[in-house]
């Protein structure tokens, strides 16, 4: 029987210096165990979607997104900026 490894992407998004978001890390097994912790250490939202960790596994890291991927990952980020909004209003 074939076990799953988890995997993790991590991205990055600055409107200014990039015009898509941005590969930063990614990783299979241990080190997607460390992408998870250090996100959740730093408060930073985590959305479990292996659809969507499968077609960006396909990037390096440092690549931008390719076009194809602009709405579904803008409904990512918007869900996460909604999160964070939501966050601000409790504290």
């Amino acid at each position: 029987m074939k076990q799953n490894k988890k995997e993790a992407i991590a991205l990055t998004y600055n409107a200014h210096e990039a015009q898509a978001p941005v590969v930063i890390a990614k990783g299979k097994g241990e080190i997607a165990e460390k992408i998870l912790n250090t996100a959740s250490s730093h408060d930073i939202p985590i959305q479990e979607d292996p659809s969507l960790v499968h077609l960006l596994s396909k990037l390096e890291i440092g690549e931008s997104i390719p076009e194809e991927l602009y709405e579904v990952v803008a409904e990512l980020f918007a869900f996460i900026y909604q999160l964070d909004k939501e966050a601000g209003k409790k504290t």
